[in-house]
C-alpha cells in the first residue's frame, strides 16, 4: 500500500484533532513565560472574535505540549478559523530548503493550506483576497538571521495584507538567541533579495513582533493594520533554553537550539564552495571540504575568538555538497555563549579558510554578497583584510541600525 504525503500528515494528526485538549499546559519555565499564543488563549481570543482568520504558521507553531496552534483554533468554537498560508518548507514542514507544499486541504482539520513561499505584493495580496480571511495571524518560531526567510514571509505577509485590507496579528515568540544585541554588517538596499528584503543588521537581535513594528514604521510603503500579542516573563539576555518551551525545528537544517546560536555566521560559507554541514547531524556546527586537513582548525584556534572551540572534524554529508565523500574540516564547540559573537567569528572563519586551503572559492554568482548585505566582506577577504578589520568597517552602518532598532523594542 502506497502513502501520499497528504495521508501520512493525516494518520500523524488525526488522533490529536479528534479530542482537542485545553489551550493551555502547565508552566515548565522557572520564570513562567508566555508566549504570545498563550497569551491570546488566556484572553479567550478576545482580538480575534467576529473575525475570519488566516493563520501564516509552519511546525514551530506550538503550544508547550506540542499541539499545533492550528488544530488547538480549529477544535475551539470561539474562533473561526478559516485558512492556513505556508512558508518555505511548508505548513506541516514536509520541504526541505527551497521548496514548499503547494496549495491542498490540511487532512487532519479539511482546511484549505495555501502556498506563500515566494510570493508578495499584489498576487500574495489575491491570495488573502480569495482565502476569504479578513484578519491575517503570523506565529512562527525566527532564529534570529536576516537571511532566515521566514521574516520576509512576515515583511512579505504584512505588505500584501496591507494591500488587501486585512489585519494582521503578529503572535510573539524568544529569539533563541537572545536579543542583547544587533551583530554584523546592514543590508544595502541593491543586495535585497529574499534573504533580506530590507536594511537590517546580520543578526538582528529582535523578536518577530519587534521587527513587525519596525517593518510597518520603517519599511512598508503604508503600514498595515497591525497588533502584536506579546509575551510575558521573556527578558532580552534568554537564551532559548531559558523558556522552558520544547524546540521544534523551524526548518530541516535547524535541528536544535545550538544550530541557531552559530547559524547567523556559519551560514556564510553557503556562499563557497565549502559544505556548511548540510547532510549532517550538525549542520552550521560543521564546515568542510574535500583536501581541507587539521591546519584549518589550528589556525582558527590562533584566531583568539571569545567563547568557542575548534576541532579538527571529518564527515560525510549524507546530500548536498560533497554528498557522500568524507570530507575535512572544523567543528564549531561554544562553549560560552555570553561572549560568543557568531558573525564576528562566521567572517574570521571564511578568511582563515581562505588563507590555509587553495581550494577556496566563492560561489560564482557571489551568493555571499546577498548573505552579507554587500561586497564589503567578499572584497575585503579578497584583499586579505583580517576578521576584525571586516568588522570594523560596518560599525557605522551597525551603529545606525541600532539607533533605529531602538525604537522598537518591547522588551527589558
Amino acid at each position: 500500500m502506497r502513502l501520499s504525503r497528504r495521508s501520512l500528515l493525516a494518520a500523524g494528526t488525526a488522533a490529536a484533532a479528534l479530542t482537542p485538549a485545553p489551550a493551555t499546559a502547565p508552566e515548565r519555565s522557572g520564570r513562567g513565560l508566555r508566549t504570545g499564543f498563550e497569551r491570546l488563549t488566556d484572553d479567550g481570543y478576545a482580538p480575534l472574535r467576529g473575525r475570519r482568520i488566516g493563520v501564516v504558521t509552519n511546525p514551530t507553531g506550538i503550544t508547550r505540549d506540542v499541539r499545533h496552534i492550528v488544530d488547538v483554533m480549529h477544535a475551539d468554537d470561539r474562533v473561526d478559523l478559516v485558512a492556513v498560508f505556508g512558508p518555505e518548507h511548508g505548513f506541516r514542514g514536509t520541504a526541505q530548503a527551497g521548496g514548499s507544499e503547494g496549495r491542498y486541504d490540511d487532512p487532519a482539520t479539511g482546511l484549505p493550506v495555501y502556498d506563500t513561499y515566494l510570493k508578495s505584493g499584489q498576487p500574495l495580496a489575491d491570495i488573502f483576497t480569495a482565502s476569504g480571511v479578513d484578519t491575517v495571524v503570523f506565529d512562527i518560531q525566527d532564529v534570529g538571521a536576516r537571511f532566515y526567510t521566514y521574516i520576509w514571509t512576515l515583511y512579505d505577509c504584512m505588505e500584501a495584507a496591507q494591500l488587501a485590507g486585512k489585519r494582521f496579528v503578529v503572535l510573539d515568540r524568544p529569539n533563541p538567541v537572545t536579543g542583547r544585541e544587533a551583530q554584523g554588517p546592514v543590508l544595502h538596499k541593491e543586495f535585497a533579495t529574499f534573504v533580506g528584503r530590507q536594511p537590517i543588521a546580520q543578526a538582528h537581535g529582535m523578536t518577530v513582533a519587534e521587527l513587525a513594528r519596525l517593518f510597518n514604521g520603517e519599511f512598508l510603503a503604508a503600514p498595515v493594520a497591525l497588533d502584536t500579542v506579546l509575551m510575558s516573563g521573556w527578558k532580552r539576555s534568554d537564551f532559548y533554553d531559558a523558556s522552558g518551551l520544547p524546540w521544534v525545528p523551524p526548518s530541516p537544517n535547524m535541528p536544535t537550539a545550538d544550530t541557531a546560536l552559530v547559524y547567523s555566521g556559519t551560514c556564510l560559507f553557503e556562499g563557497t564552495n565549502l559544505s556548511e554541514g548540510r547532510g549532517t547531524t550538525r549542520p552550521f556546527e560543521l564546515l568542510g571540504a574535500d583536501g581541507i586537513d587539521g591546519r584549518w582548525a589550528a589556525a582558527a584556534g590562533q584566531l583568539g575568538l571569545p567563547g568557542v572551540y575548534f576541532r579538527e572534524a571529518y564527515f560525510a554529508p549524507t546530500f548536498s555538497k560533497f554528498q557522500g565523500k568524507t570530507i575535512g574540516g572544523v567543528q564549531i564547540h561554544v562553549h560560552d555563549r555570553a561572549a560568543y559573537d557568531p558573525v564576528r567569528t562566521g567572517v574570521a572563519l571564511l578568511a582563515s579558510a581562505k588563507k590555509v586551503w587553495s581550494g577556496f572559492t566563492w560561489r560564482s554568482d557571489h551568493w555571499i554578497d546577498k548573505l552579507t548585505g554587500s561586497t564589503l566582506v567578499r572584497t575585503m577577504i579578497d584583499a586579505g583584510a583580517a576578521a576584525d578589520e571586516i568588522v570594523a568597517a560596518w560599525q557605522d552602518e551597525l551603529r545606525a541600525f541600532q539607533r533605529v532598532r531602538k525604537e522598537y523594542l518591547l522588551y527589558g
